[in-house]
């Protein structure tokens, strides 16, 4: 039964988000149709889906086996379009125990997006070859960063990273070292930065914080390092770090609208 999963940008390997699942069946002269929220656990081959509460579902008979598969083949399609992924594998109801589940630890991070503007049409350039050996060096270059200034990397998106630290400040210099040191390789980044509660529940780190993360980061331009509001406010007191308005933001998907501020080098 092939299934696809909406995801939103560089959120797929990104653990405990909520997203929204459509898989389709065709029987016959039948479609059959399940959707609904799920939750995503995990991150690659360990990544695991559940559906949040009971999907919907619907029946179309749509007469002959011809009609039916152009039907799915449409239906696919037009998913496609809206940035459904492929999902191998099928899709449980969560289970929750009768005191409705514990969280183990909470706690308080500042974290790190890095993004490469316009891997693509770069990739496509540099060919297949070239362009495995600079991400070899791309990374490479992040994490003896993440290292440096004692950052925790969580999970790698595509040709991203998503880090953690304890400190605002050190990733801040984290941010900025990271910067410079892929300039050296043709490559331009985006960071954003972000400060939140984050929970830990059965091994994976989850919380909306990572969202807001990713979204802070995608309003950067090549160059730029941006961080949220709350990022500068735990930074009051830090003489070192210049920051610019950057103005308020609607960040997709978040609920309130977000001042952003560009770190000045």
């Amino acid at each position: 039964m092939p299934k696809f999963l909406r995801i939103g940008v560089h959120q797929s390997n990104v653990s405990g988000y909520t997203s929204k699942a459509w898989c389709v069946r065709r029987v016959g002269s039948m479609v059959f149709l399940k959707w609904g929220a799920v939750e995503v656990q995990g991150a690659g081959d360990g990544r695991r889906v559940y559906w949040t509460r009971l999907p919907q579902e619907k029946t179309v008979r749509c007469g002959t086996a011809q009609r039916a598969q152009d039907y799915t083949k449409a239906a696919i399609a037009r998913r496609r379009s809206h940035r459904y992924e492929p999902l191998v594998g099928s899709i449980a109801i969560r289970r929750r125990s009768a005191d409705g589940g514990t969280e183990l630890k909470q706690a308080l991070a500042t974290i790190l997006i890095v993004d490469i503007v316009g891997s693509t049409a770069k990739a496509a350039k540099l060919g297949d070859a070239r362009w495995t050996k600079v991400m070899s060096h791309y990374y490479a270059a992040v994490r003896k960063e993440l290292k440096t200034s004692r950052g925790r990397e969580i999970v790698t998106t595509g040709d991203g990273v998503l880090a953690t630290f304890k400190a605002p400040a050190a990733g801040i210099n984290c941010a900025t070292a990271i910067q410079k040191a892929v300039r050296t390789l043709g490559l331009d980044i985006r960071v954003g930065l972000h400060a939140g509660e984050y929970k830990v529940s059965g091994g994976e780190m989850v919380g909306l914080a990572f969202h807001i993360g990713t979204r802070v980061a995608a309003k950067a331009r090549a160059g730029e390092v941006l961080v949220s509001s709350a990022v500068k406010d735990l930074l009051k007191t830090q003489s070192t770090i210049s920051f610019a308005d950057h103005g308020m933001h609607q960040l997709k998907g978040v609920p309130e609208r977000w001042r952003l501020y560009r770190v000045e080098e």
